[in-house]
């Protein structure tokens, strides 16, 4: 089967996202872009993610990854809750770091709400 286009994979993501209530307002789709971007993963400091989440943009490391629902979702809940704090999430990985980042903790609980309503999902 032929990869999915990134924009269906975050239409998916965002049907997961919605049933969680996270936030007042639900992820707004409308700026948001999927791109694959395999050169900036091998940076140092991108080469331990697969995905990455910037204001309107969610950053993949490769092709195939675009049918991981769980890491798309993940990913997307990320620019969900910068949609919400555009400020306090990034700089909270200044203060707390990544492991025990409460943005991190909230998006991994999303996914794993989620899990399995999605048909595209990777298992671990």
């Amino acid at each position: 089967m032929p990869p999915a286009p990134p924009r269906s994979a975050l239409e998916r993501a965002k049907a997961r996202l919605d049933r969680t209530a996270l936030y007042p307002r639900p992820v707004e789709l409308r700026r948001v872009r999927l791109l694959v971007v395999p050169r900036l993963f091998r940076l140092p400091w991108f080469r331990r993610f697969d995905g990455y989440a910037l204001h309107g943009k969610v950053l993949l490391r490769s092709r195939a990854l675009v049918e991981d629902g769980d890491l798309v979702a993940h990913e997307l809940c990320h620019v969900w809750q910068l949609q919400h704090h555009p400020l306090a999430m990034p700089l909270s990985y200044l203060r707390g770091g990544y492991a025990a980042n409460p943005f991190e903790a909230e998006a991994r609980r999303a996914v794993a709400a989620t899990a399995g309503t999605d048909s595209t999902s990777v298992e671990p």
